[in-house]
């Protein structure tokens, strides 16, 4: 707990803040955070965000049900309508997916992101699960946001062990801080007011990019509450 709120409170937040009215925005599975944050966002200042997820529910009504790794058909039956992945894919190819929401293990500071091996390829240490969407998602999307709810120098690296993919990453959201992707690199946007600049690098495998050290906006209470109201059995810490 940090303050009155706690860090998942905090990253849910701070996506949520990202949105903008009238984008439309995906989320796939194992996306409990930005699925919260999209409801979040809708809720309180994006009243016309489209809500598009992978069991193909188009602004789903509530997610209180969503408790099946946000890929459950309670998406689909709270859903205005069914859209599916691959209409989703083919919308996201055609520039018009404006926000997508997607994994990985590893990142590095060109913008490289690795959910496929650690170690070397064919004689990995360990074998992930691989791109899946985001091979096409990330490259596609106007807008590529990662959420990880890990920030270490094992995460963070000088260099992936393995490219799954590249793109339009816009940002990357961690317990810490927020980077975002610039001039073929990440630099340092934001980080957490619980933090220090110390801290973040010393969690981070290569050094660093700022101009000067701006903090990370706290949660307001009006979004503590709603967040307590939509989420009730706080899917949003499920990482954690």
């Amino acid at each position: 707990m940090v303050n009155d709120y706690r860090i998942s409170d905090l990253m849910t937040c701070v996506i949520a803040d990202m949105l903008r009215d009238g984008e439309t925005v995906f989320h796939g599975v194992s996306s409990q955070m930005p699925m919260v944050a999209m409801h979040l966002a809708k809720q309180l200042h994006a009243p016309n965000l489209v809500h598009l997820n992978i069991p193909g529910g188009v602004n789903p009504s509530s997610i209180k049900k969503a408790s099946y790794s946000s890929a459950g058909a309670d998406l689909v039956e709270e859903g205005e309508a069914y859209f599916g992945l691959d209409e989703i894919f083919d919308l996201s190819m055609r520039g018009k997916l404006d926000v997508a929401f997607l994994g990985g293990i590893q990142f590095d500071r060109h913008g490289n992101i690795n959910a496929s091996v650690i170690g070397d390829y064919d004689k990995p240490k360990v074998r992930l699960p691989g791109g899946a969407g985001s091979a096409v998602l990330i490259p596609t999307a106007k807008k590529a946001v990662i959420w990880r709810t890990k920030h270490d120098p094992r995460t963070f690296v000088e260099q992936v062990d393995f490219v799954t993919t590249r793109g339009n990453l816009w940002k990357i959201v961690t317990p810490l801080c927020v980077f975002v992707f610039r001039n073929g690199q990440l630099e340092l946007d934001t980080i957490h007011p619980h933090t220090t600049i110390e801290e973040v690098q010393e969690q981070t495998g290569f050094p660093l990019i700022y101009h000067e050290i701006r903090y990370t906006k706290a949660p307001t209470k009006e979004q503590l509450q709603t967040l307590k109201r939509i989420d009730p059995y706080d899917y949003r810490s499920a990482e954690f």
